[in-house]
């Protein structure tokens, strides 16, 4: 049951976890249709920032379990950035055997982290606020605390270097460049969800934490559309 002093706070990641879910639909529709890797990773990527604000939700609402900070955790911390990247880098590189080497590290990287996280000691005490931190509830300097870090954090940068990348690629030309768009889409969005919810974690303002996520989903979602145009014949 959601406190009534609660309930200002918690439907702005209840907003967040809307708008990623119906993104996620509508880009998991064009996955179906098209069957291409990029549009199914970037799907599951907005499945976990809908996870992820889902599981806010109800811990902002009714109070944090340790099942629902896990989640959070997992999937809008540690996951999710990667799997933009890996959709990124499939999008960028189309040559079978890099999906492959990048899919199949994914993967194994993915069960490593759900193995890590979900066996991780928590200290109940520090989910009685409103938007726990990492290093308080698993401990600082913590493999599951770390891995926002190892995982997040590398992704993130590359994410920005294949922007570069793609950008140097077009060279002005004319077919490239919804392609060079989409990624900078992607990018701004990743970038408004880390700085956002980055400084609202640290001083535990909720409301921009999840304002920052609806929004960079919204930026990142139509950096996916922008970034899966069919190329343009030359004239």
């Amino acid at each position: 049951m959601i406190a009534s002093g609660s309930w200002g706070l918690a439907v702005f990641p209840l907003g967040a976890a809307v708008v990623a879910t119906v993104f996620a639909w509508r880009l998991g529709a064009r996955f179906a249709r098209r069957r291409r890797a990029v549009e199914g990773h970037w799907t599951v990527a907005l499945a976990m920032f809908a996870v992820a604000s889902a599981a806010m939700f109800l811990g902002v609402a009714r109070g944090w379990t340790a099942a629902e900070f896990r989640l959070y955790w997992l999937f809008g911390a540690v996951l999710n950035v990667p799997y933009l990247f890996l959709g990124e880098l499939q999008l960028l590189i189309r040559r079978r055997v890099v999906s492959i080497v990048g899919s199949v590290s994914m993967y194994a990287l993915t069960v490593l982290a759900v193995v890590v996280i979900w066996r991780a000691p928590i200290h109940a005490s520090a989910l009685t606020d409103h938007l726990p931190l990492g290093k308080d509830v698993f401990g600082p300097g913590t493999a599951s605390h770390r891995l926002a870090q190892y995982y997040a954090l590398p992704a993130y940068f590359l994410l920005l270097g294949g922007l570069v990348w793609s950008a140097a690629r077009m060279g002005g030309d004319p077919q490239l460049r919804d392609r060079t768009v989409g990624t900078l889409g992607i990018a701004m969005g990743a970038t408004l969800v880390a700085i956002g919810s980055g400084i609202g974690a640290a001083f535990h303002v909720v409301p921009l934490f999840s304002v920052s996520l609806a929004a960079g989903v919204a930026v990142m979602f139509a950096g996916f559309l922008r970034a899966g145009r069919p190329q343009r014949a030359p004239a």
